[in-house]
């Protein structure tokens, strides 16, 4: 199969890391140590060689190793497909994000255009409890990987949202004031609506195409509303509600994921933690399956303490799974026996950490 694959990742000043290279190969990295040795932040690292914020979400001054304060600065050599690619991202202190692909500056949706990039990590174990914004987020993640563009579209509903809420907090009630943000809302959440739904038909196909030690979660879009297709009408007539409520009641911003353990009938909000945790990583295996197909090669995964409720059985499938997909996966753990299963199909690194400063030896064997 075609290839991507990280070829190169270089961290300087970067968290819990002076300076850091990792020379690799497209087999997955296994990378083990005591807990606070800065795994995570090589594979945060690896997560801003794709659009947003990262796997954690964080600030651009947030990435900034301290007491230093100097800024950071991320390097990659990216195979893609048949090309190779190199990207540059960093930030000054107290300065926005910057990024150049190839020597030219470019926007973050270009990065969706060379690399596909899944993770999953432990703040998502209470993805099927916590509230509908986490599972938003899980299912854009997801839409993105599909259509690098869905984030423009987000990011325009959002802007015009903002701007709708301020108006009812003011309590506005000039409709004058309301019709061109609700046209660009009405215009913008049809988009994410239509990219939100073929996610879920990718995601739903690639389960019931495959042989996997993992189960079936059947999806769907909800919402506590019924979201309209004519949603700028819908809008207009909801604005007596809406000014009671100070803010928008109706939309995709609204909406929720709903999944279903499929073999059981039971809503993943209410299996065990060892379920729930086994369906995120299947419909994360599911994103890849279905991105090798879309996007011509395996997406890379990014795979924070994965053994975490997994038993040795299951724990062995998902390698078998990952190096069948013929993905680099990054994958972390507090000792290099959780990943003896997977032997030489992967490259492997140790981090460990010495006065706040994070190294890092890597091994070619177990």
């Amino acid at each position: 199969m075609t290839e991507l694959a990280l070829r190169q990742l270089t961290l300087s000043h970067f968290r819990s890391h002076k300076r850091a290279v990792l020379e690799l190969d497209a087999r997955p990295l296994a990378i083990y140590g005591p807990n606070g040795a800065g795994k995570t932040n090589l594979l945060e690292a690896a997560s801003l060689i794709s659009p947003g914020r990262g796997l954690r979400r964080a600030a651009a001054d947030d990435f900034v190793r301290r007491p230093e304060a100097l800024g950071w600065k991320i390097s990659a050599v990216l195979q893609s497909l048949h090309q190779t690619h190199e990207i540059e991202t960093w930030a000054e202190a107290g300065s926005p994000r910057q990024l150049r692909i190839d020597g030219k500056t470019a926007p973050q949706v270009a990065l969706g255009r060379v690399a596909r990039i899944l993770w999953l990590v432990p703040s998502m174990d209470r993805l099927w409890i916590e509230g509908a914004e986490g599972r938003r987020r899980f299912l854009d993640r997801a839409t993105l990987s599909f259509e690098p563009t869905h984030a423009d579209a987000v990011l325009s509903y959002e802007k015009a949202m903002r701007e709708r809420n301020r108006l009812l907090k003011d309590m506005v009630r000039d409709p004058h004031w309301y019709t061109a943000l609700e046209a660009q809302m009405a215009e913008a959440g049809a988009v994410i609506q239509t990219n939100r739904q073929r996610a879920i038909t990718e995601l739903t196909a690639a389960q019931a195409a495959a042989t996997t030690a993992f189960p079936t979660a059947s999806l769907e879009l909800t919402a506590p509303d019924p979201i309209p297709d004519d949603l700028q009408t819908a809008l207009a007539e909801s604005r007596p509600r809406d000014l009671a409520a100070g803010r928008t009641l109706i939309g995709p911003h609204r909406a929720d994921l709903h999944a279903v353990f499929a073999e059981k009938g039971v809503a993943a909000k209410d299996c065990s933690t060892g379920e729930q945790k086994a369906l995120l990583i299947s419909l994360i295996l599911a994103n890849a399956r279905a991105l090798a197909r879309d996007f011509g090669a395996p997406p890379i995964l990014l795979l924070d303490e994965v053994a975490a409720h997994l038993d040795a059985n299951r724990r062995a499938a998902l390698y078998d799974e990952a190096c069948g997909l013929g993905a680099q996966a990054f994958m972390t753990g507090t000792g290099e026996e959780l990943f003896a299963e997977l032997g030489t199909r992967a490259q492997y690194a140790e981090v460990t950490e010495t006065d706040g400063v994070s190294s890092i030896t890597q091994k070619d064997q177990p």
